[in-house]
């Protein structure tokens, strides 16, 4: 296991990290003893405990509530410096109706499949309907060509239409520059293509980046580490 090193800041991923990947994302379990174990982690960390998902902030606070001390939702753009404080969004057009019209077409065509709306884009989950990836991907790469606001990423078992320039890179950034995570070793750890950025930023601000497969083996493996105090 990963020991921390001294003045830490943690900064985790949600699905795949924290909770085991579920076939929908209204589906995941948030095991008993996570809260109990991440708020000790928190404690030991002077606060310096962060989540950055993919997940509206809002979703967070459903799943965790007051567990992190700070949240990015939305890849970054959606960011929560502190408990109770406002949330700041990164100002970005709204995906077009008519892209959200083709996505509805799409996952009614594929049973199983989930269109995930989110306020800077949606999500088309394929999980249940794997056939569908490949056609979700080239539909997608077709709708989005010449776009400028908007790009599509790939995810778990998914397709996802997000803005251009806001990655968790960036909101690993944005914490670090704020107490109580500036002057500290950013330890940003996630599973997912989505995650890279996290990881990259963590590293080029002298701390680490850890892939949950790589490290951990899997999520439980991650809940572990976290009871086990990070050692």
């Amino acid at each position: 296991m990963i020991r921390l090193p001294a003045r830490a800041a943690l900064l985790l991923d949600l699905d795949g990290t924290l909770l085991d990947i579920a076939p929908t994302p209204d589906s995941v379990v948030v095991p008993a003893d996570l809260p109990v174990n991440l708020m000790r982690v928190r404690a030991q960390l002077s606060d310096a405990l962060a989540i950055i998902t993919g997940r509206p902030i809002a979703q967070v606070d459903a799943l965790l509530p007051g567990v992190a001390y700070a949240v990015a939702g939305e890849h970054g753009g959606a960011l929560r410096p502190a408990p109770g404080a406002s949330e700041e969004h990164v100002p970005v057009p709204p995906v077009p109706l008519a892209w959200l019209d083709t996505a509805e077409a799409l996952v009614a065509a594929y049973p199983g499949s989930i269109l995930e709306r989110k306020s800077r884009g949606f999500v088309l989950h394929f999980r249940l309907a794997p056939q569908a990836g490949p056609v979700f991907e080239a539909a997608l790469a077709h709708l989005l060509s010449g776009a400028v606001h908007h790009r599509v990423g790939a995810a778990h078992m998914a397709w996802e239409v997000k803005p251009v320039g806001i990655d968790k890179g960036g909101a690993v950034s944005w914490l670090m520059s704020r107490p109580p995570f500036a002057g500290r070793v950013p330890v940003f750890i996630g599973d997912d293509v989505t995650d890279e950025d996290g990881m990259r930023v963590a590293r080029d601000l002298g701390g680490i980046g850890l892939r949950v497969q790589d490290a951990f083996g899997d999520a439980a493996g991650v809940r572990l580490w976290l009871a086990q105090g990070c050692k």
